[in-house]
């Protein structure tokens, strides 16, 4: 019994993800029906958390409209969920980031990830 559901739930899985991790700042394109008519939204803001994974893994995005701050979880294998693109990479040393829902502006801001540098040909 549990083969098949293992069976079901890989087959759901989606594939080809980018990695990611709280404190990344990414594009979610969420599919919206409105009436008879689908339309892609786009919602980019900070990965506040990450949860689980497999089928049901899910990812809690924030971003700041208009000084109030809006949170968002997706699901990530939904079949609503059209792609995540990673605008930029967070370095931050907790997993779950719930004390930027106390700051705005420039507290509010997370330092990028360095990437290492390729050595120059001189």
């Amino acid at each position: 019994m549990s083969n098949v559901l293992e069976l079901v739930r890989t087959s759901q899985l989606k594939t080809g993800l980018p990695e990611i991790n709280p404190g990344d700042t990414v594009r979610v394109h969420v599919r919206i029906v409105e009436g008879s008519k689908e339309r892609v939204q786009v919602f980019e803001g900070t990965v506040i958390r990450t949860r689980k994974s497999g089928v049901d893994q899910s990812v809690t995005v924030r971003r700041l409209s208009g000084q109030i701050g809006v949170e968002r979880t997706f699901l990530v294998n939904s079949p609503r969920i059209d792609k995540f693109d990673v605008v930029r990479r967070g370095d931050v040393r907790r997993a779950a980031l719930y004390y930027l829902r106390k700051r705005t502006g420039k507290s509010a801001r997370i330092k990028e990830k360095r990437t290492p540098q390729l050595a120059s040909k001189a």
